[in-house]
């Protein structure tokens, strides 16, 4: 049965309270009409609690803004949700996908991910492509969708909000890649599931990479905000030379900071006896103490790699949980160690990850005892790199 308000509704019950769902919860398809945004397609989802997300049709069908009763989960930078056709794939020696990022979830690949690369072309058999020259985290963030439905579908007393979409990454002589995405939240619930196909449609063999760069903002994030996950050990930190040089660690977040440098850390992680890592930020603080938290959860087939990005720079707070297909140090590591994913025609990759909101002390202190049984993560705030590989 559907839970609002305190109470259990069967479907007869809903209908007989009101002339339409909309009145509780739904999706509905609008577009934006101004500035960078101006013409984006975007469905807006509400699912009764006070949760509600949006999904950008028209950027990946990826998520931007997500709110719980008022407060933001999802980070949203100075660039706004900026129109597709604005991009330009190679601006910037390939950084020019800094100017477009923004929201809960961007997604990078679908052939690559990281930083840019120059990747040999001899698997496309077309003399003058000499090599695929990709930008920062791929092309596939800055393409809109075809939209193939949304809407609001009964399970018995159970409402489901849904939407599906087709991504098409493609080019003559080139790569055609297609991601699948659907979107599901329950009516009564405060998370949604996403499930992700990746299918080669083309005829050539051709790479795959798929990372998400999932992003928590204010007041998600905030000075005592802590990171928990299962971390076995820590192989990698961009700062590994300096880790104590910005006096911020890894678990426990800072306020704001003036002229900060990004820091990023690859943690390897455990999982449960399902295959499930669950990752989370919270804030205990959070109004009065009440507590509110982000928690992520993938299943460690899909994405053995996962990545802590840290962006505390004023007017650009935020903190980033990333599951990835491969290693941080991108396509080359990935080729150098025979990682790199491969699919012929037909095949396809399958990915399903949970978001949800920690609503209170109680759900916090639920989760991180769930952490804590899967693997005691490190007390340290500034872990030993291990440079071991997994």
């Amino acid at each position: 049965m559907t839970q609002l308000h305190g109470r259990h509704w069967t479907r007869r019950e809903l209908r007989e309270h009101a002339g339409t769902l909309a009145q509780f919860a739904g999706v509905r398809l609008v577009t934006l009409g101004d500035g960078v945004e101006r013409g984006i397609r975007c469905l807006e989802f509400r699912t009764g609690t006070g949760f509600a997300f949006q999904v950008l049709v028209d950027r990946a069908m990826d998520v931007g803004a997500c709110e719980y009763r008022g407060a933001a989960i999802g980070w949203q930078s100075p660039t706004g949700f900026r129109h597709p056709g604005l991009h330009e794939n190679a601006d910037e020696g390939g950084l020019g996908w800094l100017r477009s990022f923004s929201g809960l979830l961007v997604t990078c690949g679908l052939d690559h991910t990281l930083f840019m690369d120059s990747d040999p072309a001899g698997h496309y058999h077309y003399t003058p492509r000499k090599s695929v020259d990709s930008g920062l985290h791929g092309r596939i963030a800055n393409i809109p969708a075809r939209l193939t439905g949304y809407g609001e579908r009964w399970e018995g007393d159970d409402c489901i909000l849904w939407c599906e979409g087709v991504v098409q990454q493609s080019a003559v002589f080139g790569e055609d890649l297609h991601l699948v995405r659907r979107i599901k939240a329950r009516v009564g619930d405060h998370g949604f599931t996403l499930h992700d196909r990746v299918v080669n449609h083309g005829f050539y063999r051709t790479p795959h990479m798929f990372c998400y760069h999932i992003n928590a903002g204010h007041p998600v994030l905030d000075e005592g905000s802590r990171y928990i996950a299962p971390i076995r050990h820590t192989p990698w930190a961009a700062h590994a030379d300096a880790l104590r040089k910005q006096s911020v660690g890894y678990r426990t977040q800072p306020g704001p900071q003036a002229d900060f440098h990004e820091q990023v850390y690859e943690h390897a992680m455990a999982a449960d006896a399902q295959g499930r890592i669950p990752v989370a930020l919270v804030n205990e603080g959070f109004d009065g103490g009440r507590g509110i938290g982000l928690a992520v959860e993938v299943n460690r087939d899909e994405f053995p790699c996962q990545f802590q990005w840290q962006n505390y720079q004023r007017g650009q707070y935020a903190m980033g949980i990333e599951p990835s297909t491969n290693h941080v140090l991108g396509k080359p590591f990935a080729r150098e160690r025979g990682e790199l994913i491969w699919l012929e025609h037909g095949d396809e990759r399958r990915y399903t990850t949970r978001f949800s909101v920690l609503d209170g002390r109680g759900e916090i202190a639920a989760f991180e005892e769930r952490v804590r049984a899967i693997c005691a993560q490190p007390a340290d705030e500034y872990p030993a790199i291990t440079g071991r590989w997994d």
